[in-house]
């Protein structure tokens, strides 16, 4: 007589936006638990059904949904972990977790960033840190809002392993979020880092107020920067015309909700970039990773006119105005193969 198979666990780390949102829909494929740091989201998430801080009072949560502040009850119970902690508690996050976690636990980022200091995508880190678990990324048009609201949306899980990525991909899916797969985890991670870059050169645009031909050329040309930069990493050109690259970077570039855009049109407004960090109550991670993608950019040896502008900005004191400018300067050559804007 065969016993009854175990559904796998789902422990998700960190109570932010997304990370409730991905923890609410595991939470109804299967036993789920999310670790938070403050005690106040816990109570809210175990007896209110809700993340007031970051959802609002309208999200209903899944009962099924627990939330604990022992970092140690989600590790040692966790048969998959997924990170939804922001790119700058990444690693420390992890280390903690090494001390704890079982063997050969997958481990899926939530992270659209890079760590900066080392350069390193969220994979490598588990790789560095957790050696021997399978480390991966869920990413794609995701506003959090949205699909917590239940509109209907889709996400790529990327894996090194298909199999592995197949079977874990049920665990991410309702009838209303649709999770496809790859293994092209390069790909994902970078289209997710870069095009945060991008949606912050379109916030800049709103506020200049460039016309909707403008903003379409701008993220055409985004999508080109960004298949290059990916492809010389070691990413597939085709994951940049998919649901983590083309599709991320229009919704994170148009979203009223998007951080990164939000940062954008701010600059745009003459705020400086310290300014508008302070304000915020989650993490604009293009911000971050601005000045690492031109590191790779000269690394590669590959020029990317848009991030340059958006570096310059962010980092070295250029306007919005000298950054359009800067644009319109560029000669524009062959649209797959030229170097310019």
């Amino acid at each position: 007589m065969s016993s009854a198979k175990r559904e796998p666990k789902v422990v998700v780390l960190g109570g932010g936006s997304w990370g409730t949102t991905v923890a609410s829909i595991c939470a109804r494929r299967g036993p789920t638990l999310q670790w938070v740091r403050s005690e106040e989201t816990a109570v809210d998430i175990n007896e209110r059904h809700c993340n007031t801080k970051y959802l609002g009072d309208e999200v209903e949560l899944p009962e099924s949904l627990k939330a604990t502040t022992d970092f140690s009850e989600a590790a040692q119970s966790a048969d998959v972990i997924v990170m939804g902690v922001p790119s700058h508690g990444f690693r420390a996050v992890l280390t903690e977790l090494a001390k704890e976690l079982r063997p050969w636990v997958p481990v899926v980022s939530l992270v659209k960033g890079l760590e900066q200091g080392t350069n390193m995508r969220m994979s490598q880190i588990v790789d560095e840190v957790l050696p021997g678990h399978p480390a991966g990324i869920l990413a794609g048009p995701n506003i959090a809002r949205e699909v917590a609201d239940g509109y209907a949306a889709a996400a790529v899980l990327a894996m090194p392993d298909q199999h592995l990525a197949a079977n874990l991909g049920d665990l991410f899916r309702t009838k209303r979020f649709r999770t496809y797969t790859t293994d092209d985890v390069v790909g994902v991670e970078i289209a997710g880092a870069l095009k945060n870059v991008y949606a912050i050169a379109v916030g800049m645009g709103y506020s200049l107020g460039i016309g909707e031909n403008t903003r379409a050329m701008v993220m055409a040309r985004a999508v080109n920067e960004m298949s290059k930069l990916g492809e010389a990493i070691g990413g597939r050109r085709e994951t940049f015309s998919g649901l983590a690259g083309m599709g991320d970077l229009i919704v994170t570039c148009t979203s009223q909700r998007s951080r990164n855009r939000y940062v954008g049109e701010q600059l745009g407004q003459g705020k400086s970039i310290d300014e508008i960090v302070a304000a915020m109550n989650q993490v604009a991670e293009g911000v971050k990773a601005a000045s690492v993608i031109m590191e790779f950019a000269d690394k590669y040896g590959i020029a990317m006119p848009i991030a340059r502008e958006v570096d310059g900005v962010v980092n070295h004191g250029s306007t919005v105005e000298q950054a359009y400018h800067g644009l319109v300067a560029e000669k524009p050559g062959h649209e797959v193969h030229g170097s310019g804007f």
